[in-house]
């Protein structure tokens, strides 16, 4: 994201994407958790709602260090949302439920962004007002970051919510055993987001949404 700007070396637009980013690295990760604390929420847990978390509020969610790898890189986190799994009904399917509320709403930001840059791209085809040009690349960003969020966010490693939804899977037995080497896995898929491997998935399902918004819009023009 910012990253690729400043490689770049053109710094006018790193200037320009690092003043779309900021809005939308804070509407990502403000989405992203207050889902969980919603989802949580009507899942009969009061915790994260008690904290103040069910929120848009980004004051209530932004992890410095998060923001930043978000901003620069376009995956990232968020400050924890507090659940007790002893309140849900089920447990397990609850818990994996609000674990996956987070990139469940990424996603689903990042098809409504999409949607919004296909038709403010018609309306305005003709304008060449470097506001609208500035709105759809917002809405570029904004549904790039949701995707990369949400693919981070699904890998299958402890704390990230990608584990919970395994765990729903998964024999408790196992789950412990898997919990053993998580340090190990973490280092190697940080090593595959650092070096690009995992690129390929965020771009398929990035290009998948993006797919599925022309299509919706598409019905409308």
């Amino acid at each position: 994201m910012l990253w690729s700007a400043l490689r770049s070396g053109d710094l006018q637009q790193a200037i320009i994407v690092l003043a779309l980013s900021l809005p939308a690295v804070v509407l990502c990760l403000s989405v992203h958790e207050a889902a969980h604390g919603g989802v949580a929420y009507l899942l009969g847990d009061r915790t994260a709602y008690s904290a103040g978390r069910v929120t848009l509020s980004p004051r209530a969610h932004i992890d410095p260090w998060g923001f930043a790898c978000l901003l620069l890189f376009g995956f990232g986190w968020a400050r924890p949302v507090p659940v007790n799994i002893s309140n849900f009904k089920n447990r397990r399917w609850g818990m994996a439920l609000t674990a996956l509320a987070g990139p469940a709403s990424n996603l689903l930001t990042a098809f409504v962004f999409y949607c919004l840059y296909f038709a403010l791209g018609w309306r305005f085809a003709q304008s060449s007002s470097m506001f609208i040009v500035a709105i759809l690349m917002f809405c570029q960003i904004v549904a790039s970051m949701s995707v990369g969020l949400a693919v981070f966010n699904l890998i299958p490693v402890h704390p990230l919510d990608g584990s919970r939804v395994v765990d729903a899977f998964m024999p408790f037995s196992w789950s412990l055993k898997l919990q053993k080497y998580q340090s190990i896995i973490m280092l190697v898929f940080v090593l595959a987001l650092w070096f690009g491997w995992l690129n390929g998935i965020m771009s398929a399902v990035g290009n998948l949404v993006f797919l599925w918004a022309s299509r919706l819009v598409a019905l409308f023009l």
